[in-house]
């Protein structure tokens, strides 16, 4: 769905994601806007390449999850929208916490959906949860 929809990895480093899509005939809806499910799939990407990114090769394993969802919408969303998200350290702590504790462990993400113009124009809250598995890697 993300390739059809055109979502783009802008940028990643381990504290933040940008994660661009543009708003074209296959993901609008009827009010010729970007359709919600599209700008959710783009903002969820932004935060969960940051929580992938903190899980990946983990021995022992770690698993994630997301356990709830808030959307907020501001604007008509057209053109080019680019969702940010900054909280690598705080999905790298809640990791960190769930392996040392063998608790799950959940972090609340924000992904804030922006304009060709700097308007804001939806932001949501991921919640994740982060559990160590007992399965080790070989």
């Amino acid at each position: 769905m993300a390739f059809f929809s055109g979502l783009q990895v802008k940028k990643l480093n381990e504290h933040s994601a940008t994660v661009i899509v543009k708003h074209k005939w296959i993901n609008q809806n009827p009010f010729r806007s970007m359709y919600f499910a599209v700008m959710s799939m783009a903002a969820e990407l932004s935060t969960g390449i940051l929580a992938n990114g903190n899980v990946y090769k983990r021995n022992p394993t770690v698993s994630m999850l997301i356990v709830n969802l808030k959307a907020s919408f501001y604007k008509k969303a057209v053109g080019v929208i680019s969702f940010e998200c900054y909280d690598g350290k705080k999905i790298t702590e809640a990791v960190e916490t769930a392996i040392q504790t063998n608790e799950p462990t959940t972090v609340i993400c924000t992904s804030v959906g922006f304009n060709e113009q700097g308007e804001k124009v939806a932001e949501f809250l991921f919640e994740w949860s982060f559990k160590q598995s007992t399965t080790q890697r070989k």
